[in-house]
């Protein structure tokens, strides 16, 4: 069908056009697309198995929606993405404020220009992509907002009595007629306001004032909430909870791999700005493995949920800390480096709500102890167990490594501002090194090998083989007994 000769209604009824309800669009593009085993929400990951399946049937049962789940997972963009089972173009009478179906109006303004005009009635052809409404609730929406109001301007400038139908005002919902309509964070909604919609959603008409309207609105609601909402500034009306068709409970993802990949897909643009910066694949699994560290901290509150965003915002920084450290060294080219890991924690104190315990810690304590128990999470997956109980003169494959600070007279300290070439010639000199990881990780990618080396030494300071001091200028690692006994 060639819209672009299709201008009227008289045209519109040649070509056969029939109308349909959203619900059955959605429906219908649905099938379709899984017919054809097309990837029906594109981008979002984690959810093939849980939510996404549980969404598609709700489309299929051509039901209102409501997305339940902690910040930062993905309900709005799994909204949005719905647009794109809507049909390409539809037609609407031109000129109207609600969407009219030229072949099924329901407006006062396109009921009349249809009597008036005929088959000579204008018509446009709307994209799908104009056809999504959002609209974040507030404590200060009111149900004029939403649903409409008599204008006293609009009567005095067409002269109308305020009895006519014509001075009304419409809301976001009736103007969002024919399209998908989110609301975001329901429970912030007010109770009066949320009754506001029960009509809309079951009967699909809307009342304003004392007008005996009756607007069989077509649409796609989608909500979404926050359990913690619940009991923190609101809750979701029981009998509105019962007109919505499926609660659809959303999670973070639930492994490393499916977080790596959400924070580079979110990520890429900053990572195409920064090519001449290297990041080994350990150092994104240990900044994953922080933020899975966060959610199950004694010291984060749980109920307020850790976002997927504090990944990608820690990632943006960590990149930012490298490509600051590489801009005053000079370098041209620089890998992230464990110390690089310092520049994350504003990412992380923004991200998080502390609860008493956290507060009495200090968000700065707590963050420093979220990266140090990644890399003791992480540590025995890549390396041999190092038990807290060792039998007295039992080998470990750490002596070798730990012996070598006890026997140098020299600090080993690594600076915030090395070059490469220092940084480098700096851990080449720890020589056991060399010899632990050809045994323990033959195959792993040579450009990793500093950063690596690095995170060995970290870890044996959290398992208390090696002892580490933070100064202003970098970090210095010693073997502790050795300090005990030079004191002597």
């Amino acid at each position: 069908m060639n819209i672009e000769n299709i201008t009227t209604l008289g045209k519109l009824k040649e070509s056969g056009y029939q109308s349909k309800s959203i619900k059955d669009e959605l429906r219908e593009n649905l099938i379709s697309k899984m017919m054809s085993k097309e990837t029906v929400f594109k981008g979002i990951h984690g959810y093939e198995n849980t939510v996404i399946p549980e969404l598609e049937r709700a489309i299929l049962s051509k039901h209102n929606i409501n997305l339940l789940g902690l910040r930062g997972q993905a309900k709005t963009r799994l909204a949005r993405l719905m647009v794109h089972l809507l049909d390409e173009y539809i037609p609407v009478v031109e000129g109207s404020e609600i969407n009219d179906d030229p072949l099924e109006p329901i407006s006062r303004f396109a009921i009349e220009l249809i009597k008036e005009k005929g088959n000579e009635t204008p018509i446009y052809w709307m994209h799908r992509n104009e056809r999504f409404a959002e609209k974040l609730a507030t404590p200060d929406v009111t149900v004029a907002d939403l649903v409409g109001d008599v204008d006293p301007i609009k009567a005095a400038n067409l002269k109308l009595s305020y009895a006519d139908d014509r001075v009304i005002h419409y809301g976001m919902i009736p103007r969002a007629n024919r399209c998908i309509f989110v609301i975001n964070e329901l429970p912030d909604l007010q109770a009066r306001i949320q009754v506001a919609l029960f009509n809309i959603l079951q009967e699909g008409d809307i009342q304003i004032r004392g007008f005996k309207l009756r607007l069989p609105l077509d649409m796609q609601f989608v909500f979404t909430a926050n359990p913690e909402d619940y009991t923190n500034r609101g809750s979701i009306v029981t009998p509105l909870k019962d007109r919505i068709g499926s609660q659809i409970l959303t999670h973070y993802p639930q492994d490393i791999e499916t977080a790596k990949t959400i924070t580079q897909q979110e990520t890429d643009k900053t990572i195409a700005q920064k090519q001449f910066i290297k990041v080994p694949e350990l150092a994104k699994d240990l900044l994953e493995q922080i933020v899975f560290e966060a959610r199950d901290s004694e010291y984060i509150d749980a109920k307020s949920g850790v976002s997927a965003r504090l990944s990608i915002t820690a990632f943006e920084n960590l990149l930012s800390t490298a490509e600051r450290r590489a801009l005053i060294a000079g370098d041209t080219e620089t890998m992230v480096r464990l110390n690089d890991f310092d520049g994350i924690i504003p990412a992380i104190t923004g991200k998080v709500e502390l609860v008493y315990e956290g507060e009495q810690e200090g968000a700065q304590i707590v963050a420093e102890k979220l990266i140090k128990n990644a890399i003791t999470t992480l540590f025995p997956t890549y390396f041999p167990e190092i038990k807290k109980l060792e039998k007295h003169n039992a080998e470990t494959p750490y002596d070798e490594i730990v012996s070598w600070f006890f026997n140098t007279e020299e600090d080993f300290e690594l600076l915030d501002d090395y070059n490469e070439a220092q940084y480098k010639k700096e851990l080449d000199k720890v020589a056991p090194l060399n010899a632990f990881l050809k045994q323990h990780q033959p195959n792993m990618n040579t450009a990793d090998t500093y950063f690596v080396k690095e995170f060995v030494l970290w870890a044996l300071v959290e398992f208390k083989k090696l002892s580490k001091y933070r100064f202003a200028e970098g970090t210095q690692f010693k073997d502790p007994y050795g300090n005990f006994i030079s004191g002597l």
